[in-house]
């Protein structure tokens, strides 16, 4: 198997379990935190404490988990703020890809900068944003369109919570896919 596919698919997968861990707050416990804002909190937290398990075996070398982390702690609470900023201040659609944009390109800088700036860094940031945001906006479909179609038989409680879960799943899977082939490709050269 090619090394650049198996890091997409070890990225989407990992961040795919992660992401429906952090997304099962939303779907079961929102209230959880007392406020959207706590929610959200309590989302990063579980996207940062499982991602290093999950996705560590992308970065080559020795000590991957303590490395991983060193990296993808800041860069993803980078992401986690910029993307809520966009969200609450701009609102709406033009919110969620005003935080896609810059909380991606700033997820990727970081990356980039501590895995000693690899050539390629526009080709890896694109390729990032590009699937983070076709799973994010994938998901919202999916999402949104459970819900207004339902599912013959259940309440629509019971939609709501596979609906979301549903968008986890997408998200992380587009935006682990970013993540792996970002990782794939700025270590291209290592190995």
């Amino acid at each position: 198997m090619n090394a650049l596919f198996r890091s997409t698919l070890h990225g989407a997968l990992g961040l795919g379990l992660v992401s429906l861990l952090a997304y099962s707050i939303w779907a079961f416990a929102p209230r959880a935190a007392g406020s959207e804002i706590g929610m959200y909190l309590l989302i990063a937290l579980v996207y940062l404490a499982g991602s290093g398990l999950a996705l560590s075996g992308l970065l080559k070398g020795e000590k991957r988990l303590r490395r991983f982390y060193a990296m993808f702690l800041p860069a993803f609470a980078g992401y986690a703020v910029l993307w809520s900023l966009a969200w609450f201040v701009i609102k709406h659609r033009p919110g969620e890809w005003a935080g896609a944009v810059a909380g991606t390109l700033f997820f990727a800088w970081i990356i980039w900068l501590c895995l000693r700036r690899p050539g390629g860094f526009w080709v890896g940031a694109v390729l990032l944003f590009a699937l983070h945001t076709a799973g994010y906006f994938i998901g919202g479909m999916w999402m949104y369109g459970l819900l207004d179609r339902g599912i013959e038989g259940w309440e629509r409680p019971e939609v709501a919570v596979v609906a979301k879960l549903g968008w986890g799943l997408f998200h992380g899977l587009g935006f682990g896919a970013g993540i792996g082939l970002a990782f794939g490709w700025w270590q291209r050269a290592t190995t």
